[in-house]
């Protein structure tokens, strides 16, 4: 038997069709300004404010996006994904929407506050062992076992397409920008915003930020083929630890998209930086996007820079180290 085709890839029109359809629910998120920030890296920063998205992250627009557009029927068996906090609360919130089972497979270990807001959406909970191989299988023995409707957190054509109404609408308050500025984990924000970036700002570069200890976004563009992790990545950014999907990897190779790869101090150093704002109280796999911008200072130098800030769920408990001067332990 011949094997199944790959799926198509989304393009720019699907992102027009995900503003449409997500529009009746999600926010459309400001964008703030910082003289302060603008001066420490020497840049004028536009800062999209994400973390103020419905469920505390853009996973929502991608997730809002796929549940929205199941046909009834398919929609009527839920959905199930595998997710370390964001996405699977976005796909509660949106499977609560419209009125249909929400299945989430979360890692141990994952962040407290997370998946508190799963729960607190009505989702399902199903635990499995940290790591993408882990999380794909339990995921699947779900899905088997119930009927739903996979939605990838990162490698489905719908999410992707909706996660890039956010740079969509950044370009349309901003109007062109010299380099977007985006955090990458298994690739769906940087993937859909790489579509808005070519349709709407051509002439802007697209800067990816991931950590140190989950690097494969760096290693698979640079070597021309997927790269994942060989371990479950030691990182503050518990939300970049995904390897990054296949769409998404041809996706960020056709835009010639650059990635940095940073350490978890300078992110911490970013945060603390952020957090001086109230307007910017973000968590660390938001934060990282701005310790990319302030490790390349001769890169963004007088240029106009957007920053898409993706989450603000941090978990309370954490904050004492986050905002004070010694690194948190990771697993």
């Amino acid at each position: 038997m011949p094997a199944a085709p790959e799926p198509a890839l989304p393009g720019f029109d699907d992102v027009l069709d995900a503003a449409a359809r997500i529009a009746a629910h999600a926010r459309v998120t400001p964008v703030v300004r910082s003289q302060r920030l603008d001066a420490l890296a020497g840049a004028e920063l536009h800062f999209k404010s994400e973390h103020q998205q419905r469920s505390g992250a853009f996973k929502f627009r991608g997730a809002c996006n796929a549940v929205q557009a199941l046909d009834p029927a398919t929609a009527a068996r839920g959905v199930v994904t595998h997710s370390s906090g964001n996405h699977g609360a976005a796909l509660a919130l949106a499977a609560k929407l419209r009125g249909i089972a929400c299945h989430v497979v979360v890692p141990e270990g994952a962040n407290p506050a997370k998946l508190e807001a799963i729960r607190l959406h009505g989702a399902i909970l199903h635990r499995c062992a940290p790591g993408i191989p882990a999380r794909e299988a339990a995921c699947a023995a779900v899905q088997r076992d119930t009927g739903a409707a996979l939605v990838h957190p990162y490698a489905d054509a719908k999410v992707i397409a909706g996660q890039g109404t956010a740079a969509l609408e950044l370009f349309a308050e901003c109007g062109e920008l010299d380099l977007l500025v985006v955090p990458v984990g298994g690739g769906g924000l940087a993937s859909g915003s790489a579509l808005s970036l070519a349709a709407r700002a051509p002439r802007c570069a697209l800067l990816l930020a991931e950590p140190t200890d989950a690097d494969d976004t760096l290693r698979s563009l640079r070597d021309g083929k997927r790269r994942a992790n060989a371990r479950v990545p030691a990182t503050i950014c518990d939300g970049l630890r995904g390897d990054l999907g296949a769409p998404d990897f041809a996706m960020l190779q056709a835009a010639d998209a650059e990635v940095v790869a940073i350490d978890d101090e300078s992110t911490l150093a970013a945060i603390r930086a952020l957090w001086a704002d109230p307007r910017l109280r973000v968590e660390p796999s938001s934060a990282i996007a701005l310790a990319a911008v302030l490790a390349l200072p001769e890169r963004v130098r007088g240029r106009r820079v957007g920053i898409i800030l993706s989450g603000g769920n941090v978990d309370p408990d954490a904050l004492p180290t986050l905002l004070g001067g010694s690194m948190p332990r990771v697993s």
